[in-house]
């Protein structure tokens, strides 16, 4: 199961499903099939800065932030990989950025989170080399082509 919570006043502005559908496709292409929980946040910089401080040390708001859990959760009888937790306004710079839609940018930020959860990182060339890949395959399998840098 998939949870979206998106906070006032960006509901009206993505749907949920939009959101979900970018994060089981980075499952699937990821090659997990036992369909594990996470959640999704779409909050603002305030939140985010908050949240990049507590777990990160750092005092500014930041796009995305992903929080590994992977345990298996008594109630749903699943696994449960974790929390995205996503700033629109930083979303919204992005996609101004690099010439985009705020929704594409959403998407690619949950399908970043998801990769995070799922182990992936940036640290090393090599290893973006690897997620970047991934995060391309699972881009064009919803039908969105843009350009990423960095995320």
């Amino acid at each position: 199961m998939i949870v979206v919570v998106i906070q006032d006043p960006y509901q009206d502005k993505i749907s949920e499903q939009v959101l979900s559908t970018a994060a089981e496709a980075a499952l699937e292409i990821s090659g997990i099939s036992d369909s594990p929980s996470l959640s999704i946040r779409i909050t603002d910089d305030i939140e985010m800065q908050d949240l990049n401080l507590r777990f990160r040390g750092v005092d500014k708001s930041t796009d995305v932030l992903s929080f590994a859990e992977d345990f298996i959760d008594p109630d749903l009888e699943t696994r449960y990989l974790g929390d995205i937790v996503i700033s629109w306004p930083q979303a919204d710079l992005g996609a101004q950025d690099r010439g985009h839609t705020t929704a594409e940018e959403l998407q690619l930020l949950v399908i970043h989170g998801v990769l995070h959860l799922l182990g992936y990182d940036h640290g090393t060339e090599s290893d973006k080399k690897k997620m970047w890949s991934l995060q391309d395959k699972v881009l064009d399998s919803i039908g969105i082509t843009i350009e990423v840098e960095d995320s």
